[in-house]
């Protein structure tokens, strides 16, 4: 232990001294981050809320703002005020529960999603609030924009005179490999909004290609000329047009790591900072810490998120997991988000809102009933704990199978969701120690890092502020058109000239065998007047 510290202790002196000899003077750094979600913004924020706390001049385009901004540098809110009300009017016109949306096709969903987001796109472009900050005249040093099919957003960059860099609130996907020349065979890496591991059948690997061709269209026909649009209309330096800035990334951050996620390619500007926003774990409230401590035969921890809403669930399925939670000796936590829980078993405690990191720390948390998302996937993996995964809707499906397939969680669909099935899962989980051993060493894996991830990110932001966008880590690939990079000119000039010999050869036999012919017909005349 004692060797741990000084281990320990010296990492984190190596890590302090590498920033501090690497970093910058104070640079004015703006953060767009539109998405309504309030996971994309905690994550998001963090990030910010660090570089202030370097000292820099941080500006920060959200829906959210921060209640107790950072006290070193400068920070700074534009808020989007009524800008979640709105599009939450948007929505309500729609079938909005996530859990009452059945057999809804995945080509669809993928085609709804990208139309809802656009829409909120264009509120966050044309808010007031944003408006004028967009014709303050400021400049900056870098602009940070959340990729999440903003393209249009980017073009703030080229406003502001600065290097883009790209957040990603998940690992490499369709979204961000194209757009900075990266590989993504649909052999061996599923789309994220499929439920597919690395390991595809034939079937998985035909809708697979589907999926990345419909994305292709869809993006190439209706997405970036409706992106092109927003960003002439709502941002007057534009360029001229949104390829000039789509492709201009400095660098990608991405939330994901070898430990949470599935070995994929990367170019040299994807840099993977998965598990950025962790922190040490606070002390709990004293009510949790006592429930926690005298839970004897473990708890049970149960949320689904800070998008989904467990007190939305279908009855059926709420009665099924009350009457799973009845029989179970185990203490149950369960993130309820309104003050009454009919029929609550009494190995039941709800709360509005729960400490999820600090929890996950307890070691009395013996499983991890969750929806699935990453950030969720992340935390139970930093502290080692296994999962039951009952995911809903976008990345949750993959991250569930990737759970099962790394084998320290069981994947329930929420259509098969009984209390027979959530029995027999959370048993199979507590009964079998291999999913606490996979999922400590997963732990362990998320660990063994020289600097941390969050001290990675600062890092590489600085470095595009250094060296004014890093341009030299922009792969040609980005340059080539469709046709070179995947080698069909040069296929079709081997084709030809393979076919050429073919066919040249195909006409020397052809003549050979006629003067051969010719000869034996001569030979034979001649043999007859004889």
């Amino acid at each position: 232990m004692i060797r741990n510290h000084y281990i320990s202790t010296a990492l984190s002196w190596y890590k302090t001294v590498l920033i501090s000899y690497y970093g910058v003077k104070s640079a004015k750094i703006l953060a767009v981050l539109p998405v309504a979600g309030k996971s994309h913004y905690i994550l998001a924020s963090t990030l910010m809320r660090a570089l202030a706390e370097r000292g820099h001049d941080v500006t920060v385009i959200s829906c959210w703002g921060e209640k107790n901004p950072p006290k070193n540098g400068t920070y700074r809110d534009i808020v989007m005020t009524g800008a979640m009300e709105e599009l939450q009017r948007h929505l309500s016109s729609k079938d909005s529960n996530m859990f009452t949306r059945k057999g809804v096709n995945v080509f669809v969903d993928v085609f709804f999603a990208t139309m809802i987001i656009y829409r909120f796109n264009e509120l966050t472009m044309k808010h007031e609030n944003v408006q004028k900050f967009i014709r303050s005249g400021e400049k900056f040093d870098v602009v940070i924009v959340e990729q999440f099919a903003n393209d249009a957003l980017k073009a703030l960059s080229t406003h502001f005179g600065a290097p883009l860099i790209s957040l990603s609130a998940m690992g490499a996907s369709y979204w961000t490999n194209p757009l900075v020349g990266n590989p993504s065979p649909p052999s061996y890496i599923p789309h994220f909004r499929s439920d597919f591991s690395t390991s595809m059948t034939f079937y998985e690997r035909l809708v697979n290609s589907l999926l990345y061709a419909f994305h292709d269209l869809l993006y190439h026909f209706i997405v970036f000329p409706q992106q092109n649009q927003l960003m002439k209309k709502y941002i007057p330096n534009a360029p001229e047009h949104l390829n000039d800035v789509l492709y201009n990334s400095s660098i990608v951050l991405l939330n994901s790591h070898p430990s949470i996620n599935q070995p994929v390619p990367h170019v040299p500007n994807m840099i993977e900072i998965g598990g950025y926003h962790l922190k040490r774990p606070k002390k709990l409230p004293q009510d949790l810490q006592e429930f926690l401590d005298s839970a004897k035969d473990g708890v049970i921890y149960f949320s689904m998120g800070s998008n989904l809403k467990s007190a939305v669930l279908p009855s059926d399925k709420c009665d099924a997991i009350l009457k799973t939670f009845a029989k179970l000796k185990q203490k149950i936590l369960w993130k309820w988000e309104e003050d009454d829980l009919p029929g609550k078993p009494p190995n039941v405690k709800t709360a509005k809102w729960l400490p999820q990191q600090e929890l996950l720390a307890h070691p009395n948390v013996r499983l991890f009933i969750t929806h699935g998302g990453l950030l969720s996937t992340t935390e139970t993996i930093y502290h080692g704990v296994p999962i039951l995964a009952i995911p809903i809707f976008g990345d949750q499906k993959i991250n569930a199978r990737s759970a099962v397939t790394s084998g320290y969680g069981v994947y329930l669909a929420f259509d098969k969701l009984n209390e027979e099935t959530l029995t027999n899962s959370i048993n199979q989980i507590l009964n079998n120690k291999k999913y606490k051993e996979n999922v400590q060493m997963r732990s362990r894996l998320f660990h063994d890092r020289l600097v941390s991830p969050l001290d990675t990110a600062i890092y590489w932001v600085e470095y595009v502020i250094r060296h004014r966008g890093a341009p030299h880590l922009r792969v040609t690939a980005l340059d080539l058109p469709w046709y070179k990079y995947l080698l069909l000119d040069v296929i079709a000039v081997i084709a030809l000239v393979l076919l050429s010999s073919l066919l040249i050869f195909c006409y020397i036999v052809k003549l050979i065998g006629r003067l051969v012919c010719s000869k034996k017909t001569k030979t034979s005349k001649k043999a007859k007047k004889e």
